[in-house]
């Protein structure tokens, strides 16, 4: 298995939770690093860019205008296989199909407002780290 870094957001309803740190628990108890984090008020532009390929479909004005609605925490993580570990320690999209102890489970409330986000296959990794910690702002060993 292989050293992978993957990009984590806590969306802005688990973040009015106030469960930053219970998901963070999640994460390093299960070999995931954090490498790199800050707190963002996304910008509408940021999240259109972001998300910019969903921009043909139905739910993308929701989706930025939920991602704009309150601050997120925006994380590199590190470890190895961080994207399937990390898509594992979330669960389904929708938390009423998420396994039971997953992070969705736990802390979603709907399909639309799910709690987190996380990289899904290395090209989409790396695209997503280098958008929001450009250059020098991830640790480097």
């Amino acid at each position: 298995m292989a050293v992978e870094r993957t990009l984590s957001i806590i969306k802005p309803d688990a973040v009015a939770k106030n469960v930053i740190g219970k998901i963070y628990s999640r994460f390093e108890s299960n070999g995931l690093k954090v490498v790199a984090s800050k707190m963002k008020q996304l910008s509408r532009a940021d999240a259109e860019g972001f998300y910019a390929v969903h921009r043909e479909r139905p739910f993308f004005k929701d989706l930025v205008d939920f991602m704009i609605s309150g601050p997120v925490m925006i994380q590199v993580l590190e470890g190895e296989s961080a994207i399937a570990k990390n898509r594992e320690l979330m669960g389904a999209t929708d938390p009423k199909k998420a396994e039971k102890g997953t992070i969705r489970a736990d802390f979603a409330e709907s399909i639309d407002a799910n709690a987190v986000h996380g990289s899904d296959a290395p090209e989409t990794a790396k695209v997503e780290v280098s958008y929001f910690f450009p250059g020098m702002e991830v640790y480097n060993r």
